[in-house]
């Protein structure tokens, strides 16, 4: 399992949610969610916690 470093793209929840890695914990990643075009239409948090086993890295560039 690779783990997400801090300005990956990552994919949870089967895809449906995507965002910005901003801080890397032992057991999971804080992510930025306000990337997404739907941010606002979705009515949820701007930042959220996803345990490294619930997510798939998109894209590895680091910002």
């Amino acid at each position: 399992m690779k783990i997400a470093e801090v300005g990956n793209i990552i994919e949870f929840k089967d895809g449906r949610l995507q965002g910005i890695v901003e801080k890397v914990n032992e057991n999971s990643v804080i992510v930025d969610l306000t990337i997404m075009e739907n941010f606002h239409d979705l009515e949820i948090e701007e930042k959220t916690v996803v345990n490294h086993k619930k997510y798939k890295i998109l894209n590895s560039d680091v910002f």
